[in-house]
């Protein structure tokens, strides 16, 4: 019986050549396009996204079929499945020589991606020939066969000199096919393979093979192999195009050049093998990642001008990289690449031996879909922002990121195994003089939170509780800010040369409404799922995503529509935030509190789009950023706008809180919940309920917000609105911020009631003021409106904790005392999050309803009338089911029973 202890050294050396020829021969061919895609782009007049699809199309296929080849190959072995791949591989890469058309060229991209599956049969194979001990090196062996990639910029650039790109496709497709016929006729089946048919044994299933991918680190591996195999396709396909751009280089020296980064980031593969079985794979990852932002850093930085001003006049200068110091420094980022390969695909059959197929193929495929992602990507970025090196600057913040995630890990892990001793040790050893255990080092998990208990309110917790919320409420309002910047930037868009119509300029106003409202009910479960700190600090960072690209996208009128409308949809970001913030900071205060701490980081948050509509007007009258904000846009009228200078202000600020938000808060882990255990709101019908209810007051304040200043624009030409807008959510954030003590006092729902009887009436004088063409009029009553949704706003919210202590007792009898308590918190917090989602699709509907209205009736008041028909069904449901006599809260608002005595489980 052949086992993987007895196979001899020469069936391991057979199916260790024999396997990376083959990979090397599939990978010439899974990377073809990066030369003939030169003459191709020529041929067909495509544009630098086009070009980046086509090239990027085969790694797609590539990518996704690694999944189920991996599992194919555990079943059926990798004999039979690498052969089969390579000779069907072989006839689309023939076939692609009958294309003539731009789609009929995706077309067959799509089938010579198939090559690119050919990795994970490699891995699944060759590692069954190898003890734990030696997987490492073979695999890294194995995976030098990415010099698949370097072959064909070595040789494709002088066949199709030769013999066009035809040529080119002629000689891979026959080479591929008979290299599938030879493996099949000298390969052999894998000794697990032999001793399963011997035994009779069945191959695992399906649902066996794929449990391990349930688990967060498989994932992980995943994002590594995004990096150091994704990117490498990405640059290997995008170099020959790059360098013939920025160099002027003819098609062979790019060849060549780009040849030698696929060379380095190939062959050295097998060393990274080697030092991972002797190193470990952790270690090597380390060096890969922190030598890779490096000189990330260095190719990213873009060819600069400066001029100083000196004491004798100005000094000039600028900085470039040149040709073969660009070469030198591609070359080396390869070598840590490869290393890096290696590394990951080191721990795959250390941590999952038996599920090589299905945990490689997942982590396989991912790394390939960086291969087709990031090329276009690449192009998409080169077409927004004009900077060739912004290819490396995406890079530089993907190789951030996996540090980052890779050493939290890690550290996590040696904690577990070391105990609270390790975190008695400073974060760098030459700290150690200054370093005081328990007092330097802040406590990310808050075990013991008590805030019920009046001695740990007072000793300890108000402190920490009060630091959250002052962390949390900037992070907030940072969101809102970047949430509703379309408001201002929309009507700015015509005067500078963005010939937009009003639907047009309306869907971008409510798109970020859409998308935040969207995001917000899966950001409502985020917190006990990851806890506040983690989650705050990551949702607060993507904001960075749509202020940069706004700011690159406002400087060029060419800009296509689908590119705002991206943008539009990822402003949606800050909107989700709201969900997670409220949820979070609904943990840390006790009941008697917790109204005003929600009234505070609501209302101070919601500050944040007033003050976006105070400030974008000004910044966008200068240069505030000098020459790395970009020139200024020349309005219709002659005049000057920095518009970029709308997303670009946030920027500093976004990474100054995101900061504090990492360091400065505290998860709870009485607050850890999964989202089955919170999922039971959604059978709590107080839950939708409440989701009428917030809708007409939050919902009301952020559609509003929304659509206030290009209503106002619409409705009176001859005002500036722009100087007035930003009056409105300052006077609703105000007011939720600096009202949440009366419904703590009178109580919630009798807030709730007349605050929207006095909507119904400020409503009505809009649409009179509206006719008559009173903008004073009108002015006054929207203020009127905004100054009640931020009340509203508090009340909802005060509402939540109060009637789910009452339900709770009630559905659910069987739980103790303190298990009440905690799931009173749980779903008072997912309640209040989840409202918080429903009712921000306001800021979606709300500037849809003016636009509708306006293009049926050439004005915004059906829609005015519509909202005062809502306002009318929320008075009725406040008073039938909570305020009348008999109601769920009549008896507590009225001092018949102290609010407290709801929110308590019966004893």
């Amino acid at each position: 019986m052949q086992t993987v202890a007895t196979a001899s050294h020469a069936d391991q050396a057979r199916a260790l050549s024999l396997s990376t020829i083959a990979f090397t021969a599939c990978f010439a061919v899974w990377t073809i396009f990066s030369i003939i895609g030169v003459a191709i782009k020529a041929e067909l007049n495509l544009n630098d996204t086009q070009f980046g699809l086509l090239v990027a199309t085969p790694i797609l296929t590539g990518s996704i079929t690694r999944l189920f080849l991996g599992v194919w190959t555990e079943k059926y072995g990798g004999r039979l499945v690498f052969s089969s791949q390579m000779i069907l591989t072989a006839l689309a890469t023939w076939a692609l020589t009958l294309a003539h058309t731009y789609y009929m060229y995706l077309f067959s991209a799509l089938f010579i991606g198939l090559a690119g599956g050919s990795f994970i049969i490699g891995v699944a194979y060759v590692s069954r020939w190898y003890d734990a001990g030696h997987q490492g090196t073979a695999l890294g062996i194995f995976g030098a066969g990415n010099v698949g990639a370097a072959v064909t910029k070595f040789v494709a650039p002088f066949v199709m000199v030769a013999y066009g790109w035809h040529g080119v496709a002629y000689v891979w497709a026959a080479a591929l096919a008979i290299i599938g016929v030879l493996f099949f006729l000298f390969a052999k089946d894998d000794p697990e393979l032999v001793e399963r048919r011997r035994t009779g044994a069945k191959a695992p299933t399906l649902a066996q093979q794929f449990a391990p991918l349930r688990n967060l680190q498989v994932w992980r591996f995943s994002l590594y192999y995004f990096f150091v195999f994704g990117a490498f396709v990405a640059l290997a396909l995008w170099m020959p195009h790059y360098l013939i751009d920025v160099y002027s280089v003819d098609v062979k020296t790019a060849g060549m050049a780009a040849a030698s980064f696929s060379l380095s980031a190939s062959l050295f593969r097998a060393y990274g093998g080697h030092l991972s079985d002797k190193f470990g794979a952790r270690q090597v990852m380390y060096w890969t990642f922190g030598f890779a932002m490096i000189l990330l850093f260095m190719l990213s930085y873009p060819p600069t001008a400066y001029v100083i001003q000196g004491k004798n006049g100005p000094i000039s200068f600028s900085t470039q990289l040149d040709f073969w110091p660009f070469i030198a420094i591609l070359f080396v980022l390869g070598f840590f690449m490869s290393l890096g390969k290696a590394a990951v695909f080191k721990h795959i059959p250390v941590y999952y031996p038996g599920h090589v197929g299905a945990v490689g193929g997942l982590v396989g495929m991912i790394g390939g879909l960086g291969g087709f992602l990031l090329p276009i990507v690449f192009g998409a970025a080169l077409d927004l922002t004009g900077i060739y090196t912004s290819c490396f600057a995406i890079l530089f913040g993907l190789v951030a990121i996996a540090l980052t995630w890779m050493h939290m890990s890690i550290r996590a892990m040696e904690r577990a195994a070391h105990g609270p001793a390790l975190d008695e040790l400073p974060s760098l050893p030459e700290m150690q003089t200054i370093h005081v255990p328990g007092k330097t080092v802040m406590p990310r998990v808050l075990q013991d939170w008590r805030p019920e208990e009046a001695d740990f309110w007072k000793d300890k917790g108000r402190a920490v509780a009060r630091r959250n919320l002052w962390i949390s409420i900037p992070a907030l309002l940072l969101a809102f800010s970047v949430w509703m910047v379309w408001s201002v930037v929309v009507a700015r868009l015509p005067a500078i040369g963005f010939d937009f119509a009003p639907g047009q300029l309306f869907w971008l106003a409510a798109l970020p409404g859409l998308s935040g409202a969207t995001l917000r009910i899966f950001y409502s479960f985020m917190v006990p799922i990851f806890g506040g700190r983690l989650w705050t600090t990551l949702s607060t960072a993507s904001l960075l995503l749509p202020a940069m690209g706004i700011g690159y996208a406002v400087q060029n009128p060419d800009t296509p529509y689908l590119i705002f409308l991206v943008l539009a949809l990822l402003c949606g970001f800050g909107g989700g935030n709201f969900a997670s913030s409220m949820a979070n900071i609904g943990y840390f205060f006790p009941k008697a509190e917790k109204g005003n701490a929600l009234a505070l980081n609501a209302g101070l948050g919601n500050l944040g789009v007033s003050v976006m509509q105070f400030l974008v007007p000004i910044v966008i009258t200068a240069g505030v950023f000098g020459a790395l904000g970009g020139q200024p846009q020349t309005m219709s009228d002659g005049g000057q706008l920095w518009m970029q200078n709308a997303g670009f202000v946030w920027v500093p600020f976004i990474l100054a809180a995101t900061v504090a938000a990492w360091l400065g808060m505290n998860d709870i882990a009485d607050a850890r919940a999964s989202f089955a255990s919170q999922a039971v709101i959604f059978s709590r019908k107080h839950n939708w309920l409440m989701c009428i209810l917030y809708t007409g007051t939050f919902g009301s304040f952020i559609g509003y917000s929304a659509g206030f200043p290009l209503l106002t624009r619409l409705a009176f030409p001859e005002v500036n609105a722009l100087n007035y807008v930003f009056l409105g959510p300052l006077v609703g954030a105000l007011s939720r911020a600096g009202t949440g003590w009366i419904s703590d006092r009178f109580g919630g729902g009798r807030v709730t009631f007349w605050t929207f009887a006095l909507m119904i009436v400020a409503t009505f004088g809009v649409i009179t003021f509206l006719g008559l063409g009173s903008f004073i009029g009108f002015f006054a009553c929207f203020m009127a409106l905004f100054f009640l949704t931020g009340v509203g706003n508090a009340s909802t919210f005060q509402m939540i904790p109060v009637i789910m202590g009452r339900e709770v007792p009630r559905l659910m009898p069987h739980l103790s005392v303190e298990e009440r308590k905690r799931q009173i918190a749980m779903e008072s917090g997912a309640i209040v999050a989840f409202t918080s989602a429903i009712a921000a699709y306001g800021a979606f509907f709300i500037p849809k309803a003016y636009g509708t209205s306006i293009a049926m009736t050439g004005s915004a008041v059906g829609a005015l009338w519509a909202f005062l028909i809502f306002y009318v069904i929320c008075v009725a449901i406040t008073w039938a089911v909570y305020t009348r006599p008999g109601g769920l809260l009549h008896d507590i608002e009225h001092s018949r029973a102290p609010q407290g005595a709801a929110a308590q489980p019966a004893q």
